[in-house]
């Protein structure tokens, strides 16, 4: 069965289809000449015999009454063959004056076979002619034997069968010219779709992709579009990130080197020995920061890598321990806080903290006097009353690489987004009335 899988998994949509066709018509021939071909003999013989028996009893009945015009009674179907035994004389039924040779070997087979039969409708064979016959008795002295012979049944059937079969072929083969149309109209997109996946893979931005569907496909080849336009921005976007961050570390490389230099023969550049070491120590602070968001961004995959759904983090916690680091270095910035007992996130903690950290500095950049923090049951929402953020900034504001205000790539927000989103969260920026809020929310999937 694996192998038969397998198989079909390496056919073309041609192969699979022409696969499909011959199944199909060989599925349909055994059905045909097995079973149909079957139930059309049932249902022909069947209606033969409820017509025999219904008219030999409406035969019979006449009869039973009118016993001296029985010869001359009118049997009204040409198809069936009605004759009447009285005593040790035989007469087809409406003929008088025929009377039947009893001695020929075929009357005696039927006659023989009448006397062992009952009311039920039966079948013999006779010389190779296949009879439906029925038998009734009138009274002690006269039997009835209504019999009809196959070669009109037969031609009916065959009449039958042949129609059947040439409707069912003009319908199938007309199934299979639209399937086979729909079939093409399929394979012509999706290699489209292909050679344009080889051309991006190739690096040419040169090709495009235009099919004309609005089916699923039609959405595959826009998202494939959108897909490769997004990656082209981001792609655009980190070399402007990793030029603006060269750049960023140029600058405090730079005045370390330059400032040691000067201390070195003697020279003082800000003035006094203090003031130049100072300038070091912040430039090598500033270099510190921008190394560590770094290899902190780098840190977050592997941490994501370790979570295997096990860790759960106790954010009242986490969230205390930021706010208290944070209150001695801003002691003018007011932090109101609200925060539900036992609200775990799912994750590790030191991602939780270094997310909460991030979003932390970024209020505190921004913020005129207060921040606001509200925990509850699966939501975080952190509140600055800073200025609020511009709209085309709003959609891009957690995505990697992006430029933040001032034209600088910070990338505390881009660790947001990916901690959030690792630990199945969503993570938003909203304006409100008084400022700007960030929401953290489980995912409801």
């Amino acid at each position: 069965m694996k192998r038969f899988s397998l198989f079909i998994k390496r056919l073309s949509l041609s192969q699979q289809l022409f696969a499909l066709i011959f199944f199909f018509v060989t599925f349909f021939a055994a059905f045909f000449f097995v079973y149909l071909n079957g139930k059309v003999d049932t249902v022909i013989q069947t209606k033969t015999f409820n017509d025999l028996v219904r008219m030999q009893n409406a035969i019979a009945d006449k009869l039973r009454g009118e016993y001296n015009s029985y010869l001359y009674l009118n049997v009204g179907d040409s198809s069936i063959t009605n004759i009447i035994i009285i005593g040790s004389k035989a007469y087809y039924l409406g003929e008088p004056n025929e009377e039947i040779d009893r001695s020929s070997p075929r009357f005696q087979d039927m006659y023989n076979k009448a006397q062992m039969a009952t009311e039920v409708p039966t079948t013999y064979t006779f010389q190779g002619d296949k009879t439906y016959y029925s038998v009734v008795m009138i009274d002690h002295n006269q039997m009835l034997i209504s019999f009809t012979r196959s070669q009109e049944l037969e031609s009916f059937r065959n009449d039958l069968v042949s129609s059947v079969i040439n409707i069912t072929v003009m319908v199938v083969g007309f199934f299979f010219i639209i399937l086979m149309i729909w079939v093409a109209s399929l394979i012509h997109p999706l290699n489209q779709i292909r050679n344009y996946i080889e051309k991006v893979k190739l690096g040419k931005t040169t090709g495009e992709l235009k099919i004309n569907r609005e089916d699923e496909i039609g959405e595959l080849a826009e998202a494939l579009v959108s897909m490769r336009r997004e990656l082209q921005k981001q792609e655009q976007t980190k070399e402007d990130m990793i030029h603006n961050i060269s750049h960023d570390l140029k600058t405090p490389i730079a005045t370390i080197k330059s400032y040691g230099e000067s201390i070195k023969d003697g020279i003082y550049p800000y003035d006094t020995l203090e003031k130049s070491v100072d300038v070091i120590i912040e430039n090598a602070e500033r270099l510190e920061k921008k190394v560590h968001s770094l290899l902190y961004l780098n840190r977050v995959e592997y941490l994501i890598s370790q979570d295997h759904g096990m860790n759960r983090t106790d954010m009242k916690q986490v969230i205390e321990t930021v706010i208290l680091n944070h209150r001695v270095m801003h002691p003018n910035i007011e932090i109101n806080t609200d925060l539900s007992e036992n609200v775990y996130f799912d994750g590790v903690e030191e991602a939780w903290r270094v997310t909460v950290e991030n979003i932390m500095e970024n209020a505190l950049r921004y913020a005129k006097t207060t921040i606001t923090i509200q925990l509850n049951n699966d939501e975080l929402t952190i509140e600055n009353d800073g200025p609020s953020i511009d709209e085309e900034r709003l959609k891009v504001l957690f995505k990697p690489y992006e430029k933040g205000q001032g034209g600088k790539f910070g990338l505390g927000l881009s660790i947001v987004w990916k901690v959030a989103t690792a630990n199945h969260y969503t993570v938003t920026g909203e304006n409100t009335a008084n400022g700007v809020i960030f929401r953290i929310v489980k995912r409801k999937d």
